[in-house]
């Protein structure tokens, strides 16, 4: 029986067997050792790009969303409110940062 880690691992994976144009992941580091994320974060979401896969990236981990995304949407109350978007940075707006990405 695998992990939880590890079958999100393994979704993961079959999923670049298909050679996708656009991945749509959900928490992609859930049930991973930081090691695991570290690794990830550093070979594939960063070099996704340059093989011309899009990501769409659904993470709650701000830290690890800021390190491998372009670009950001901080939603709130519901999927229809998007409190910001642009470029992958939240450091010029330290009202939205503490209102929604700080625990």
């Amino acid at each position: 029986m695998l992990s939880g880690g590890e079958q999100q691992m393994l979704t993961i994976c079959r999923t670049l067997m298909g050679d996708p144009d656009l991945i749509m992941v959900d928490e992609p580091t859930e049930g991973l050792a930081p090691k695991m994320v570290e690794r990830w974060c550093a070979n594939f979401w960063r070099g996704s790009p340059q093989r011309g896969i899009a990501i769409l990236l659904i993470e709650q981990k701000l830290t690890i969303a800021l390190a491998i995304s372009h670009r950001l949407y901080v939603m709130g109350h519901g999927p229809h409110r998007v409190r910001r978007n642009g470029a992958a940075s939240c450091d010029d707006d330290d009202r939205v940062r503490k209102a929604w990405l700080e625990v």
